[in-house]
């Protein structure tokens, strides 16, 4: 899932505890709650390995440290289209409209704003509701564009929202949430993903594709049927990008990932997690905390190795 409030997000006086989606990737902050303990790393999802390759420093801050993030519109958004999306196969086939799709809008973002308050902030500045209507409208866009691409009327998904976790022979555990999975009569798998942003260019499908490939690994490993069809719909440009993985493509997702998941035990024995500057640092909420901006991390809350003679850690 690309846009969605995700672990991809926080004391004082007022006490929170980070919220993470492991199948949006994006993270809030729910007033009130318990600040939990830091604890090592003990799973994999998709979006915290696109962390970790994106930015180490980035996996810490969301994982270890679990700073808070402030919502954003576009990933809100996300998280209320997917809803809809998913709640639409609640209706019979022959009642799955676009109009139908459309009248839930207003209500999913009624819940969405009950389960996770933070999101009422986003439009705090908002007196008239201009934008607040702007924001709607085009989550209704989306929903409708969908409809271009898929006929909702003719899928009986065997699962949505499925969260799926799984541990490998070396230990790794792996664990995610899968928009939607469809099963042929033939038995046959569909993974299909929904992304509210723009497909990307055809030199960075590969990018958008690992997690894709990790869902596939993940089912492949559980049930031991590997994936017909990996698909993703992106509703921002109304592309449909589709894969269809072999056995061969798992294992090496599973060796990078294993690999992955090395760097990432390494860097909390030793509390050496680099920052590595690129584009989306401009989009990033701990720039006040990142040495690329002349921020300060906050003091690592997890014990780190000894040194053993010779510089090595044991």
């Amino acid at each position: 899932m690309e846009t969605s409030i995700d672990g991809a997000a926080e004391g004082g006086a007022e006490t929170a505890a980070t919220v993470v989606d492991e199948a949006a990737g994006a993270v809030g902050t729910v007033p009130g709650a318990a600040v939990r303990a830091a604890t090592a790393p003990a799973s994999l999802s998709p979006s915290r390995a696109g962390d970790f390759m994106q930015c180490p420093l980035l996996y810490r801050f969301r994982v270890i440290d679990r700073l808070p993030e402030k919502p954003s519109e576009a990933a809100t958004r996300g998280t209320l289209v997917h809803a809809v999306l998913e709640r639409l196969f609640d209706a019979p086939a022959a009642e799955r409209t676009a109009p139908r799709a459309k009248s839930l809008v207003p209500g999913q973002w009624d819940r969405l704003r009950e389960t996770r308050p933070e999101v009422v902030e986003l439009f705090a500045d908002d007196p008239d509701g201009e934008r607040l209507a702007r924001w709607l409208a085009e989550a209704e866009r989306l929903v409708e564009r969908w409809f271009t691409l898929e006929d909702p009327s003719r899928l009986e998904p065997a699962e949505r929202e499925l969260f799926v976790e799984t541990e490998l022979d070396s230990g790794l555990r792996l664990r995610g949430i899968i928009d939607r999975v469809d099963v042929a009569p033939t038995g046959e798998v569909r993974i299909v993903d929904y992304k509210t942003g723009k497909a990307p260019r055809p030199e960075y499908a590969e990018g958008a594709l690992f997690q894709m490939k990790f869902y596939a690994l993940v089912v492949w490993r559980l049930k031991q049927v590997v994936p017909r069809r990996l698909q993703l719909v992106y509703l921002g440009s109304g592309d449909v990008l589709t894969y269809d993985p072999v056995p061969a493509d798992l294992e090496r997702v599973e060796r990078k990932l294993l690999a992955l998941w090395e760097a990432i035990r390494l860097a909390t024995e030793t509390g050496d997690w680099r920052p590595r500057p690129t584009k989306l640092c401009g989009w990033c909420d701990h720039q006040a905390h990142c040495p690329e901006f002349g921020g300060t991390p906050p003091p690592y809350p997890l014990p780190v190795a000894a040194a053993a003679p010779g510089g090595v850690r044991g």
